[in-house]
């Protein structure tokens, strides 16, 4: 089990894509954070002082733009993927790097790509 042991934030407003997200990642031995869909939920989980591990962050929920928890995991060293509808262009300059997955997402190639990412950080 590729991702057994680690806790991975899922923040995405879709109810039935962070479910299969969520579904995925379990699958694979993680342990989820979430599924949250408001940046509110997901600074709850920030706050709260367990370790993440790697987070799969939806670029637009209802509640705003995911950039403030992208820099926070950031400053943690948390690695993440983004998840968007949306072209690149939607995302900020300072996130230009992230690896970027577009809806509809291939869930095995995400959990793959997310894999790496956990496994070598500079990916």
């Amino acid at each position: 089990m590729p991702l057994a042991g680690r806790r991975i934030l899922v923040v995405e407003d879709e109810y039935f894509l962070a479910d299969d997200i969520g579904e995925t990642l379990r699958t694979l031995g993680a342990e989820i954070a979430g599924p949250v869909g408001h940046l509110e939920d997901a600074v709850e989980i920030l706050r709260d002082g367990s370790v993440l591990d790697a987070a799969v962050l939806d670029v637009n929920l209802r509640t705003g733009m995911i950039f403030p928890i992208a820099r926070e995991l950031r400053a943690r060293q948390v690695p993440f993927v983004f998840t968007t509808g949306y072209d690149r262009i939607s995302i900020i300059s300072e996130f230009q790097n992230v690896l970027l997955l577009e809806k509809p997402i291939d869930l095995a190639a995400m959990a793959r790509k997310l894999t790496a990412l956990i496994d070598n950080p500079r990916i």
